[in-house]
């Protein structure tokens, strides 16, 4: 006959584990709240500590900031731009993608021209051909984009007619706004959802908000480099021998 059974016996071992009236750790107190059974949650919740420990340390999450949960806003505009340009780099790696090869028409600069650009970056903006070079530079950093997305808003704010401000402004929006495209800029929540606003009825100065931060971060993140780059160096030392020999 089964004694176990006849008489209820259990196991020592069993019956020293059958009751935990102490508190539930807070990685077991999730899995048991969701899947434990009836009887071992019900067991478990004796003191009735178990859920609210997992509530409130849920409840102790810190806020999320705009691109990570963090402590604290770390995760800064350059950084996202960073990465942008290592996932460009991969991508161009990948697949070859090829930029856009035409540049704007200009004259040959002078070397006064040339040095004026080291002065500020209106100047170097300003002039076709340091746009140029300034692009080129862009080119090798795998930011192009930049300079790209600038021109096209620039060209923008030059047309009238209604149904090429539309047709304009939504290529410029697949090219340089939307997340599924190569060359998205980095633009923060705050001018994307202004953007979204006002694509609804373009305008040409609908990207306005988002060239003039593009503007500064290329002022602020690739100009200093630019002007310590073999590029631009090349330029000044090769039109500095240019006018001593002449």
């Amino acid at each position: 006959m089964c004694l176990r059974k006849r008489s209820g016996y259990r196991p020592p071992d069993l019956i020293n584990a059958k009751i935990y009236t102490g508190p539930i750790p807070a990685e077991r107190g999730g899995e048991l709240a969701m899947g434990g059974g009836r009887s071992e949650t019900s067991a478990l919740s004796g003191t009735g500590g178990g859920r609210g420990m997992t509530t409130t340390q849920n409840s102790q999450r810190p806020n999320a900031c705009c691109f990570c949960w963090c402590c604290c806003c770390s995760c800064s505009w350059n950084e996202e731009e960073r990465r942008r340009r290592r996932r460009r780099k991969r991508i161009s790696q990948d697949t070859k993608m090829e930029t856009i090869p035409n540049c704007e028409a200009c004259t040959k600069p002078s070397v006064e021209e040339i040095r004026l650009w080291s002065q500020s970056f209106d100047k170097l903006m300003r002039n076709p051909a340091g746009r140029n070079v300034f692009r080129e530079f862009l080119r090798t950093e795998y930011s192009e984009e930049n300079m790209l997305f600038w021109l096209a808003c620039e060209d923008l704010k030059q047309e009238i007619n209604k149904s090429a401000i539309e047709e304009k402004a939504r290529s410029i929006y697949e090219d340089y706004i939307s997340i599924l495209s190569p060359k998205e800029v980095s633009l923060d929540a705050r001018v994307r959802e202004v953007i979204n606003r006002k694509m609804q009825d373009p305008t040409p100065h609908t990207f306005e908000d988002a060239q003039l931060q593009i503007y500064t971060l290329m002022h602020r993140d690739s100009y200093p480099r630019f002007l310590s780059s073999n590029i631009y160096k090349s330029l000044i030392h090769g039109g500095s021998r240019t006018s001593s020999e002449s």
